[in-house]
């Protein structure tokens, strides 16, 4: 097991809706971020399940941080 991977009983799973609730987006949007491959998820049954990593992940790789002139 690679150094940044955590035993899969240690994963914490969220489901479309707490993602988008995290994220104050829509459930469509985090489907899209889904399906573009930018947010990593796997599929339960007909539902996906989206690691809590992941979603920390993409959020702090594309935070905009506000420029003061």
């Amino acid at each position: 097991m690679a150094a940044d991977q955590s035993p899969l009983s240690e994963v914490s799973f969220l489901t479309v809706a707490e993602v988008a609730a995290i994220m104050s987006v829509s459930n469509m949007d985090v489907y899209r971020l889904v399906h573009a491959g930018h947010l990593s998820a796997i599929r339960v049954g007909r539902s996906f399940r989206i690691p809590e990593k992941a979603v920390h992940e993409y959020l702090r790789d594309h935070h905009v941080s506000a420029e003061t002139n």
